[in-house]
Parts: C-alpha cells; sequence; structure tokens
C-alpha cells in the first residue's frame, strides 16, 4: 500500500511540475534581432526563440518576464526568474546566490559606431569631449574610464533601437552598439545612410545561467543548452534572423 500511495505521489508530483513554467528574463533594452516587444511582450528574435526552444525540449512551458536591466539580477535572487540569457560572468562581479551557467552559446561584439559624416577608424582615446550614445544602465569597460574623466559623456536611451535611432538623426556622432542590432537597423537603410562600425569596443562569449534550484531540472536544463549548441540548432536561429552565423570570435 505504501509503495502504491509512494509511487502515487510520485506521479502527481511529476505532473505538477510538468505544469510549472520555465520564467525567463527578457531585458527592456533589447531590440530586434535579439527579441522584438510588442505591447510589452516578446513575439520573436534571436533570444526569444533559443529561450522557446529550450522551454519546449525539457517539456516546461515558457514564461516570459520583461524587467528594466537593473532588476533582473534582483528578480533572479529572490526566486522570480529561472533562467537568465545573454550574460557574462564578467558583468556579475559580485554576483550572489546559487547559480550554474551554461556553456558559451553567444559571441558577442560590442561597436563604436558612426554615420557616413565620419572617420571609417578611430582611437576612442583620442575623441574631443562629446555626448556618446549609450544604453540606461548598460556598463562599458571600454568607455568607462573616459566617462569618469568627463572626456565623454553618456547620452542614455532607453533601449539599443532608441540609441541608434539618436545617431541616425544627428543627436550624437558616436554610438555604442551591439554587431547584431547594428547589422539588422542598418537592413532597413539605404547604402548612403547606413550606420558603420568605427572602433570594436569589446568581444566576450555569454551564456545563460540558472538558478540552482531543487525545484527546477538544472542539468537538463544545460545539457539541453549544450545540446542545442552542438547541433547547430542555436546558430540556425541566428541564421534565420541575420542570413549569417553568428560573429567569429
Amino acid at each position: 500500500m505504501r509503495s502504491a500511495l509512494g509511487a502515487l505521489f510520485f506521479v502527481s508530483a511529476s505532473a505538477l511540475a510538468a505544469t510549472n513554467p520555465l520564467r525567463f528574463a527578457i531585458t527592456d533594452s533589447w531590440a530586434m534581432p535579439m527579441v522584438q516587444l510588442e505591447q510589452g511582450r516578446p513575439t520573436q528574435g534571436i533570444l526569444h526563440d533559443v529561450m522557446l526552444s529550450l522551454a519546449t525540449q525539457v517539456g516546461m512551458p515558457a514564461e516570459f518576464h520583461v524587467l528594466a536591466r537593473a532588476r533582473v539580477q534582483n528578480a533572479m535572487e529572490h526566486g522570480e526568474i529561472d533562467v537568465r540569457c545573454y550574460a557574462a560572468q564578467s558583468w556579475l562581479p559580485n554576483q550572489s546566490g546559487d547559480y550554474l551557467w551554461s556553456v558559451p552559446l553567444w559571441f558577442q561584439r560590442d561597436l563604436l559606431i558612426s554615420n557616413q559624416h565620419h572617420p571609417s577608424w578611430v582611437v576612442p582615446t583620442n575623441l574631443p569631449p562629446q555626448t556618446i550614445g549609450t544604453v540606461l544602465s548598460y556598463n562599458y569597460p571600454t568607455l568607462q574610464p573616459l566617462f569618469d574623466s568627463g572626456q565623454l559623456k553618456r547620452d542614455d536611451a532607453r533601449n539599443q533601437d532608441q540609441v541608434l535611432q539618436k545617431l541616425l538623426v544627428g543627436r550624437n556622432a558616436y554610438a555604442v552598439s551591439n554587431q547584431w542590432t547594428l547589422d539588422w537597423f542598418n537592413q532597413r537603410l539605404l547604402p548612403d545612410r547606413q550606420l558603420r562600425a568605427v572602433a570594436i569596443l569589446q568581444e566576450l562569449h555569454v551564456g545563460c545561467y540558472v538558478r540552482n534550484d531543487p525545484q527546477l531540472p538544472v542539468q537538463h536544463i544545460l545539457r539541453t543548452l549544450l545540446r542545442m549548441k552542438m547541433s547547430g540548432e542555436i546558430d540556425d536561429i541566428i541564421r534565420l534572423y541575420t542570413g549569417s552565423q553568428a560573429p567569429a570570435p
């Protein structure tokens, strides 16, 4: 009788766990091709599709929480979010809590960009005093000493697309963008209006991390991400939106 009741409890608990959502953080400053937000909800994009596929393969419904970047880590620490993707350990030097990281899944290239009226290549430390288009709450280690000294000043926008729009209309002479967003933005412009990279600021590998919670299938999540990377699924999703592979390291 005890065995039967134990088996029944196990089946019921498993069924309950299967209905629990896998909760992902979506940063509201992301732009296409990473994520498209419509009425505050993600609908498409590289990261949206990877997260949705991960949840499906793990056997849990995906639940997306759109948050300001500055609130994401706090939400993780309070158990409101289970998985955060497109992050690097170097971005979280004082990370508290118990988390497990995936293998590197993407290669991010941060660029200093300008329009057609400025030099094709610059050294950021040689720029005259001016404002630089940036995303609110984003850290830019390469430029931070120049911000600290007052040589450059931040002109923060809420998301990456707004940064590029301000650059396009001449609000700033330079701005910061990742390679994916720059390429996506330029698809909408005629060649003589396209923005271009004038310096590489930072290159690093990014991945996902998961709360190490016994209520979560943590190892299953991490193994699934590894399989998605090794099988080429993640690169296929990148190619779907960009027409090319991920930037080569």
